[in-house]
This record gives structure tokens, C-alpha cells and sequence, in this order.
């Protein structure tokens, strides 16, 4: 009895969080990113065209205070050359408290902060707003498709309506995406505004999901190597349960089976 009421329980608990996660995500949809599942790993190219995005659009008003430049080269992010990477940090001024004054940026700066003291820092966009669980509610469902972070800012980039309306002197616009389902922020990208190398597509979704991957890679860039540790920890695991198996079986084969007073 206790065991069919325990079943019922979770059951119960399951359909509701994925009821209220179906009914809190709005536009959300999942998105095949190449980094979800046991085994994703970044990909080098929709990083380097997120930067890319980042760069053209984003970094006018949100900034990326937690990401120095140097990361920009590491093996498994961007992966830009080192001379790309130290040419693509000059670009930007960072204010230097010794000479009280703005220099160039080097390596081992971090990205400035954003020109919009209202507009919020990029860094940890994709896993702060890791409140989406998957398409379909379920811990399972995190598992293989990831907490949700990039769809839900794929889903901000393209859910505007159009439609508009002013309240207290700030304008608004509609986002299906958006709780409240208005925002403060202007569509930020229309599609085909940025212009990738090799002809890889600018659609509004494709820029939306390559700047998507790039803010992931922003807040866990270090996730590949803990899901690598992760799994080489699972199978080290179940090793040991089968020596640990196998040992008892050989210390307790000699007396298994013998009666005792």
C-alpha cells in the first residue's frame, strides 16, 4: 500500500513540475546544441560566430566582467590564435588604475562592462537562467538536453512580436518568450545583421543560437572537462563494484552453502 502511494507521489510531482515549467516557458523550445548530453563538446565554429554576434551587437550595451581575453584561445572555447586573440583584446579601452587612465586590452584583462548600466552582464546569462528544465519538465530530460539557459535566450532573440507600448516614459516590447510577456530591451538582432566567414547562415534563429552557445560557453567553460572527469569517475566506479563483487564472491565461496550450529 505504501509503495502504490509513493508511486502515485512522484508521479504526481513529476506531471505538475512539467506542468508549471510547459507553462512558465512561453516561446521556449529546445534546441539541438552540439555541449548538451553526457558526451556534447562546444563547438569551436558557433563559438567563434557568437563572439562575433557578441561583438557587433551585444557588447554596446551588456558586458562579460567575469571573462578574460586570454580564455578566448583556450582548446575547447572560441580556440582563436594567439594573435587574433591579443589583436581582438585591443580593440577594447580598460582602464588602467595605475596610469589613472584607459589602455588598450591585453590578455589577462577581462571584457569591460557593459555601455548600459541597466542592461545586466552576459557572463552567467545562460546558466543563471537555467530555471527552463528541458522541453519536457523532467530530471531526465536535463540530463541529455541540459538545464536550458541557451534556449531560453533563443527563444528572447526571437519571440518579439512588433508590438509596442510606452508606460512611465519606457518603452516596451512584446516578447511571447519574456515573463510578463514585455520587455525593456529593443529586438537586438533582425536577422541576416551580421555576416559570418564561410557563408554560414545569419538567419535570425542561426545568429540567435551561435550567440546562444557563446554565452553557455561564457558562464561554464570549464563544463566539458567536468562532464570528461564525470564519466571517467562513473566507470572507475563501476569497476570497483565488480572487483568489490567478485572479491566477496572468492572470500565467501568456501563456506557458502555450510550449516553452522
Amino acid at each position: 500500500m505504501f509503495k502504490k502511494l509513493a508511486i502515485t507521489a512522484v508521479t504526481a510531482l513529476t506531471l505538475s513540475v512539467g506542468g508549471v515549467a510547459a507553462s512558465e516557458s512561453g516561446g521556449i523550445h529546445d534546441v539541438a546544441f552540439s555541449f548538451e548530453g553526457p558526451f556534447g563538446k562546444f563547438d569551436e565554429d558557433q563559438l567563434q560566430r557568437g563572439l562575433q554576434v557578441y561583438t557587433e551587437v551585444c557588447a554596446a550595451c551588456h558586458g562579460l566582467q567575469y571573462v578574460a581575453f586570454r580564455t578566448l584561445a583556450d582548446e575547447g572555447g572560441p580556440a582563436l590564435p594567439d594573435d587574433q586573440m591579443r589583436a581582438y583584446a585591443a580593440q577594447f579601452d580598460i582602464y588602467d588604475a595605475e596610469t589613472d587612465e584607459d589602455l588598450p586590452g591585453k590578455p589577462t584583462d577581462f571584457f569591460p562592462v557593459g555601455g548600459d548600466e541597466n542592461a545586466p552582464d552576459l557572463s552567467l546569462m545562460a546558466k543563471k537562467r537555467a530555471g527552463f528544465h528541458g522541453p519536457y519538465g523532467t530530471g531526465l530530460s536535463q540530463l541529455f538536453k541540459g538545464m536550458g539557459g541557451p534556449e531560453y535566450i533563443v527563444a528572447i532573440l526571437t519571440s518579439y512580436t512588433g508590438e509596442e507600448k510606452e508606460e512611465a516614459g519606457t518603452t516596451f516590447y512584446e516578447n511571447t518568450a519574456f515573463p510578463g510577456g514585455w520587455i525593456a530591451m529593443s529586438p537586438p538582432l533582425a536577422g541576416e545583421d551580421v555576416d559570418f566567414a564561410g557563408g554560414a547562415s545569419n538567419e535570425l534563429e542561426h545568429e540567435a543560437e551561435n550567440v546562444a552557445a557563446f554565452l553557455m560557453w561564457t558562464a561554464e567553460p570549464k563544463m566539458m572537462a567536468r562532464q570528461h572527469a564525470g564519466f571517467v569517475a562513473v566507470l572507475l566506479m563501476v569497476l570497483l563494484s565488480v572487483l568489490l563483487y567478485l572479491t566477496n564472491k572468492k572470500i565467501w565461496a568456501p563456506v557458502k552453502g555450510k550449516d553452522f550450529v
